[in-house]
């Protein structure tokens, strides 16, 4: 890693806070209904900030659905073409969430309070701390739904990437600041 004579590493944080943070590596997993719009938008934008920000490598990041209707698919075409037109690649595939995804995961957003009941629902209890609403973190509108793109036109695809990229940025600066102390408390 290189640091500026100041002690700051390139992505401007002090370099002991970045060599804390490079130290752990948290695991999120995004969820919707289908995982081919909202949630492959939200693992491609917080990967993107985060490979940005220099820290790509701290994070593990992956979506699914809580459905099954689509496994193996990409995400759908006017999501992936919405997100590269703002230079982000969508590349996950489909897939449904699995049992082994709450052990496996540090943090799991749903995209909407359907599927955030779904998860809690699926969720042995003692996991129940790590699933949480993803737009908890949004600046705008705290705890709403992230809407669902899938019937409308091409603006709904940027309004989710306008959502998404707002909560990821917050979310990735709540993970990585003195806030985030490994409780998976957002306040």
């Amino acid at each position: 890693m290189e640091y500026s004579p100041d002690g700051r590493s390139r992505a401007g944080q002090p370099a002991a806070r970045r060599d804390r943070i490079e130290r752990m590596v948290t695991r999120i997993l995004f969820v919707c209904l289908g995982n081919i719009c909202r949630s492959p938008a939200a693992e491609g934008v917080f990967r993107h900030l985060a490979e940005e920000a220099g820290l790509g490598h701290v994070f593990v990041v992956d979506s699914a659905g809580t459905s099954g209707w689509h496994i193996g698919e990409p995400a759908d075409a006017r999501m992936r073409e919405a997100a590269a037109m703002r230079g982000i690649r969508l590349t996950s595939r489909a897939r449904q969430v699995s049992q082994d995804d709450f052990d496996e995961y540090d943090w799991i957003f749903a995209m909407d309070a359907t599927n955030l009941r779904h998860l809690r629902r699926q969720a042995p209890s003692d996991y129940h701390h790590k699933i949480r609403l993803f737009r908890e973190f949004d600046p705008e509108e705290p705890g709403a739904d992230v809407p669902d793109p899938y019937y409308g036109g091409p603006e709904g695809f940027v309004e989710v990437l306008d959502i998404v990229t707002r909560t990821s940025r917050e979310l990735l600066a709540f993970l990585t600041s003195d806030r985030h102390t490994g409780t998976h408390d957002p306040a």
